[in-house]
């Protein structure tokens, strides 16, 4: 099971493996309190998407599908989340405030439908 959570709220038992995917370090929060077991820079947005889509929800289906283009030419990185995640409950962590449009959202899209081929 893949789960989404946002790295400022508390840790929990339920998480399994945390896995942070943004491609900066999350402000204000020390790399004890955040317990990770994976910092996953490789599959967070270029910074030139990050910066072009600015959390703006009127952008969220062109970030989107910008983003499913990266995505595809880092399938090995996305791959190692199928891989644990067919092991372990994942939670992919994020720091943004919006709880819908942001890249773990994206992301976690992204893996069902790779998953989705799979099967």
């Amino acid at each position: 099971m893949i789960q989404l959570k946002r790295i400022y709220d508390q840790p929990s038992e339920n998480d399994g493996v945390r896995i942070l995917v943004d491609r900066l370090w999350p402000r204000g929060l020390s790399k004890q309190k955040a317990k990770l077991d994976l910092w996953l820079k490789e599959v967070a947005p270029s910074d030139d998407l990050r910066k072009w889509y600015s959390h703006d929800p009127n952008k969220w289906e062109g970030f989107k599908e910008r983003y499913f283009k990266q995505l595809d030419e880092k399938k090995e990185y996305v791959n190692q989340i199928i891989k644990i995640a067919e092991n372990s409950d994942v939670t992919l962590l994020y720091s943004a405030n919006n709880e819908k449009f942001n890249n773990a959202v994206a992301l976690n899209e992204y893996i069902e439908h790779i998953r989705s081929y799979q099967e």
